[in-house]
């Protein structure tokens, strides 16, 4: 038998051995959602849910290793970071905080992902939407005590 041909027996193996390996992909229930408008509601659930809520929709990909094990890890990491299904409970603190970032991480274009978007295109924001999602965090902070709304 070739090289070639054991290294392409290895990797076969190594995948289906992979496929053995545990991964969590869970969406406890939803206890302290933010509420927005529904406008805002229908961006957010669009571009952000899927990583940070507890509403995640786990395609395909996600039940084949070794990218579920990518997923998963993305899922939960963004969920520590900010999570629309729990945000009623943060502090007030933590709630103006996360709406400053949110607000950032928008402006900036650093959300969503930009490796995320071509797997899930209704996820993009075209410049409309980013810009009523800065202006619904800023406000939002504003609301809570946080810094002024823009005029």
């Amino acid at each position: 038998m070739s090289r070639g041909r054991r290294v392409a027996y290895g990797l076969a193996a190594a995948l289906v051995v992979a496929q053995l390996v545990p991964v969590s992909r869970t969406n406890p229930p939803v206890d302290a959602e933010i509420v927005v408008e529904p406008d805002v509601s229908a961006l957010l659930r669009r571009a952000c849910y899927d990583c940070h809520s507890h509403e995640t929709v786990w395609p395909w990909y996600a039940w084949v290793a070794p990218v579920s094990w990518l997923v998963a890890h993305d899922v939960n990491h963004a969920r520590e970071e900010l999570d629309f299904s729990r945000f009623e409970s943060y502090g007030p603190k933590k709630q103006r905080k996360k709406l400053g970032e949110v607000g950032e991480e928008v402006d900036e274009g650093h959300m969503p992902l930009w490796y995320y978007v071509p797997l899930h295109p209704t996820a993009r924001l075209d410049d409309e939407e980013r810009r009523r999602l800065i202006d619904w965090a800023d406000a939002e902070q504003a609301r809570r005590g946080g810094k002024a709304a823009a005029p």
